[in-house]
């Protein structure tokens, strides 16, 4: 369905659902930060990705897949896929009504985050079993785990870090930058002690510091995926870290490609 097509069917909530209409891309972006820290990127390596997954989250798994949560109603699912051919090895679907959001990986587990369903479902990662699920108020966007609790995004300025066991929020953090709030957190991975997360509607992912939500700098990716070249893909949604190798993965909504990039200050 078109961007056009699927504003149209949003003029109601029935039809926005029968047809898997995603979040709206009709919005605005915002402004690109002028006061904060900025960095730049160089293409290590690319591999290929199913370029009809719309990308919701993104992990990196220590025996060396990548697990991938997609949304849309109709169309959410979780995968294992092989980084280097981007094969799906294994998959399950959510049932129509879920709209899939971001993913974590605790141990064994995990936890995928849904739109507007207020359900968080547990997977057993090896098996892709599904052994529990928690609830939460509000939206789900971007889901990471620090090593002791799980950070959470809803689409505002806010990061949410929850018990493991509950999924309880346990404290909040309002993210900013020198200009103010920054909000349309999205998809989230965290980094030798810091939050990345993707800024929706943008190519940037910022840099957050967990303990206080302050902004250090900006990953600015223009230029990453060509939409000249891939008109179809949509937004830059997906970010994977690889502790072990120190490899840093990225890749978006509807995107062929996933690519590892080094980032460097810009000058």
């Amino acid at each position: 369905m078109s961007r056009a097509g699927c504003a149209l069917a949003a003029l109601s909530v029935g039809a926005a659902l029968s047809a898997g209409c995603s979040k709206s891309t009709d919005a605005e972006p915002p402004p690109a930060p002028d006061s904060t820290r900025t960095y730049t990127y160089t293409v290590i390596d690319s591999f290929p990705h199913d370029s009809t997954a719309y990308t919701q989250g993104l992990a990196f798994g220590p025996e060396g897949y990548l697990y991938e949560g997609t949304g849309l109603y109709g169309g959410s699912s979780l995968r294992r896929v092989e980084l280097t051919t981007g094969r799906v090895d294994t998959m399950i679907g959510l049932a129509a009504l879920y709209f899939g959001e971001g993913i974590a990986l605790l141990g064994n587990r995990i936890v995928q985050l849904t739109w507007r369903e207020n359900s968080a479902f547990v997977w057993n990662r090896a098996s892709f079993a599904r052994e529990g699920q928690f609830s939460y108020a509000g939206e789900g966007w971007g889901l990471t785990f620090d090593g002791s609790r799980f950070i959470m995004s809803n689409g505002g300025s806010a990061l949410q870090f929850r018990d493991t066991a509950t999924f309880e929020i346990r404290r909040s953090a309002q993210v900013r930058d020198d200009d103010g709030p920054v909000d349309r957190l999205n998809e989230l991975e965290y980094i030798d002690g810091e939050v990345w997360a993707n800024i929706w509607l943008t190519d940037w992912i910022a840099r957050i510091d967990p303990d206080d939500g302050r902004v250090t700098g900006y990953v600015d990716l223009t230029g990453l995926l060509s939409r000249t070249a891939h008109p179809t893909a949509e937004v830059l949604n997906g970010i994977a870290w690889d502790s072990a190798g120190a490899r840093l993965f990225v890749t978006g909504k509807y995107w062929p490609w996933l690519y590892q990039i080094e980032v460097r200050e810009a000058p």
